[in-house]
């Protein structure tokens, strides 16, 4: 028996063969794991992005210091304070014209002085660093001035920079925290 009316609508469409084949050979290529990868890709990008965004602010540190620092500092300073205490003892020698010994009084007790100073410098806070850098620059050019002045046996150049070096070093020493 044979139907004689065909439905004039299907409930199911078969699909062409030619374009299943094309779907399949596009599965295969693996172009569809490539655009996967590139969107893991963007996904995580994009994650990355936001978790570093919005992370949070970060405080602000603040410029000081703790008072195991402070206390370091003060050790150190104590022992350039020490030294800028006897810095009369130089100028006496540069009064008797004893210059020799104000050569030995620069190279033997004052020689320290600059491992100490910069010891300091370095542990202030940065906005202070770079004047403390600079006194200390200051007073060792003097050292240097007195030292070349002894070795002349020049009596102005001597007082001249010994003032020079006593001024720079009282600057420095105002830099110190809780001097």
């Amino acid at each position: 028996m044979q139907i004689l009316c065909k439905p004039s609508y299907t409930f199911v469409h078969k699909p062409d063969k030619l374009l299943v084949r094309r779907l399949i050979d596009f599965v295969e290529s693996g172009l569809i794991m490539v655009r996967y990868r590139a969107a893991v890709a963007f996904i995580l990008t994009m994650i990355a992005v936001m978790l570093v965004s919005f992370g949070g602010i970060a405080e602000a540190k603040t410029l000081s210091y703790t008072p195991a620092q402070v206390e370091e500092i003060q050790t150190y300073a104590a022992e350039v304070s020490e030294l800028r205490d006897r810095l009369p003892e130089l100028a006496k020698l540069i009064q008797d014209e004893n210059w020799t010994f104000a050569r030995n009084f620069i190279h033997g007790p004052l020689g320290e002085l600059r491992t100490k100073m910069a010891y300091i410098s370095r542990s202030l806070v940065p906005t202070e660093q770079a004047k403390a850098r600079e006194q200390a620059n200051e007073t060792f050019k003097g050292f240097v001035a007195i030292d070349a002045a002894a070795e002349k046996k020049d009596y102005k150049a001597a007082i001249r920079n010994f003032g020079k070096a006593v001024k720079s070093l009282d600057a420095f020493l105002e830099l110190v925290p809780g001097a």
